[in-house]
């Protein structure tokens, strides 16, 4: 026998409505309401047919994703959680990289992809807020990352420069002296870079270090290779660092190999912190200490934002800017576990 959504009410103990309202997402419920509702659709098994209703309010129940790399473990296990949320709204997520190309992600929202998808979220590397929002006035957008909108779109993103300040006061609080920043991106605007440096060297100023640039190490990419290349000058340099924050997970990765390549002890010689908490840092050896963004609530709130634009009359919804939080995860590659 087929549930209806009248099944669901009764058993969760709730309006119709209020069922209707968490299946499509077109309204905010109490968190525990929510989790009831979803308890008894789970529990009698309901399909609604988001499809037709979509259709019949002109929408195609289908969004846009749109992240600088999916080869990115990061960006990955982001996507991935997107979709297990969207899957709850019956939505259908088309996901497409940009490599950081300015036309690329102009193309997302002027492009074919901008006419069959009821909203976007997307992580901009090239183009400016005000540039997303103009190009396409009408389309419900979601920006992730650290780009200011400045009131023109909704943004959900971590504080970086608390989050990078507590990374390197861990290490401080050590003793390292000698702390090196691995990451910088002149060559990008999308900020992400320039707020994780801010907060290192807030954190160093505050304990009476004076940055220094010899420390401040810029890369081509956020990935291991690039790790593991700023790795090795440092290690010959004049004078190696104590200790490494590294601005991505596959950064510090890098840095472990070519530390590892020279015959130097981590966390003994050189203790190392990464960012964005990707599954390789939690089995390598030794394990990486690692800032972790709230990667489910990242997916969780975004997916909100949008529903509540796409559903807004007018997109009339007035832009916010979400902070996510975080936490400082310690492990081997800074402290050495007890015995």
């Amino acid at each position: 026998m087929t549930s209806s959504l009248k099944d669901v009410a009764a058993l969760a103990g709730v309006s119709p409505r209020t069922v209707s309202n968490v299946v499509s997402g077109s309204a905010r419920v109490a968190a525990e309401t929510r989790q009831r509702v979803q308890a008894a659709i789970d529990e009698l098994g309901y399909r609604p047919n988001l499809a037709a209703r979509s259709l019949r309010a002109g929408r195609t129940g289908i969004i846009g994703l749109a992240v600088p790399e999916l080869h990115s473990p990061y960006f990955a296990e982001l996507a991935g959680l997107l979709v297990d949320e969207a899957r709850h709204r019956s939505w259908t997520v088309i996901i497409d990289q940009t490599l950081g190309d300015a036309e690329a992600e102009r193309r997302l929202l002027t492009g074919d992809g901008g006419r069959v998808m009821d909203g976007l979220i997307i992580s901009p590397w090239a183009l400016a807020p005000e540039q997303l929002t103009a190009d396409a006035p009408s389309l419900p957008i979601v920006l992730l990352g650290e780009r200011s909108p400045q009131g023109l779109a909704e943004r959900v993103a971590v504080d970086n420069v608390a989050a990078a300040d507590e990374a390197t006061t861990h290490l401080l609080a050590l003793g390292r002296r000698r702390v090196a920043a691995v990451g910088l991106q002149p060559h990008l605007g999308n900020g992400t870079a320039d707020q994780r440096a801010a907060g290192y060297r807030r954190a160093l100023r505050r304990a009476g270090i004076a940055p220094r640039t010899e420390w401040e190490r810029p890369v081509d990419a956020l990935h291991r290779a690039d790790g593991a290349r700023v790795m090795t000058a440092l290690l010959d340099s004049g004078a190696p660092p104590d200790a490494v924050f590294a601005f991505s997970d596959e950064l510090a990765l890098g840095a472990l190999h070519a530390a590892h390549e020279r015959g130097v002890r981590v966390p003994d010689d050189l203790a190392v912190v990464g960012f964005d908490d990707i599954e390789d840092g939690r089995y390598g050896r030794p394990t990486l200490t690692t800032v972790s963004p709230d990667k489910a609530q990242i997916a969780r709130v975004a997916l909100q934002c949008l529903a509540d634009r796409i559903y807004s009359p007018g997109n009339a919804v007035p832009p916010v800017d979400h902070t996510i939080p975080h936490r400082l995860l310690v492990r081997g590659s800074t402290v050495t576990a007890a015995r």
